[in-house]
């Protein structure tokens, strides 16, 4: 974790929250305790931070200072609101093209995404603010720098962003195996969402019930899946060529 995107303390940490600084995200001692940890924990879940518990050699190894048990990540980037995003993009006169990301955790997947997002024309990514990965050092090195060039949201839950975008005129597409229609029959020359799952779980069954089409890719191998950001390009570029 580079130094000078990192908070350590937790007086410090709570003090940044209250201040809007673009929090990513703070790992915070399993067992640690406390008045002033648990008033950090408060102002976290009041604020949609995200969060996870983790044992203090983790903490030892991000920083060598006296941490108190919470060390936090400042992203390098200014989120947009979603609302914002998708005023902006409609009222440039674009065709719009949106990436949304359910629960992707790994840092180097989402650089490696924001890159094929930013070569494709991704108009934003939207991400919910818990449990996606973080915009770190490694997502900034994986992306070659595309995360400076992409808006991307975060958002309470990813069932509402979807809820807005439909209600804004896009078509929402979801990436997933479970459904009989390929990638290469749906349309994608529209305003479009496109619907990518996490790591090992896929896109959550809550969102697949909402969303306005399933496509999945064709497989030939004994594998039977690609690593998301594989796919995503796949589907981005299948998107270009209809757009062409």
């Amino acid at each position: 974790m580079e130094k000078e995107n990192q908070i350590f303390g937790i007086r410090a940490i709570i003090e940044a929250i209250q201040a809007k600084k673009e929090i990513d995200k703070v790992f915070v001692q399993s067992d640690a305790q406390g008045e002033l940890m648990q008033e950090l924990i408060k102002v976290m879940k009041k604020n949609n931070i995200n969060f996870t518990y983790v044992p203090v050699e983790k903490l030892n190894r991000l920083t060598p200072n006296n941490h108190q048990g919470a060390v936090a990540t400042i992203a390098p980037i200014t989120f947009i609101k979603l609302e914002t995003l998708v005023d902006s993009v409609v009222e440039s006169g674009k065709k719009p093209l949106f990436l949304i990301l359910d629960q992707l955790s790994d840092a180097r997947n989402f650089g490696a995404i924001i890159r094929t997002a930013e070569c494709t024309g991704v108009d934003g990514i939207i991400v919910q603010k818990t449990g996606a990965a973080p915009v770190n050092g490694d997502t900034v090195k994986t992306s070659a720098g595309a995360v400076f060039n992409v808006p991307i949201c975060k958002v309470d839950h990813i069932k509402d962003a979807i809820f807005y975008l439909q209600g804004s005129g896009i078509k929402t597409v979801a990436a997933t195996e479970k459904t009989e229609d390929s990638l290469y029959d749906i349309s994608l020359n529209e305003p479009v969402a496109i619907i990518m799952g996490s790591e090992d779980r896929g896109i959550n069954p809550s969102v697949l019930k909402i969303v306005d089409a399933k496509a999945k890719l064709p497989m030939f191998g004994s594998i039977g899946s690609l690593n998301v950001s594989v796919a995503c390009g796949a589907f981005l570029y299948e998107a270009v060529r209809q757009r062409q």
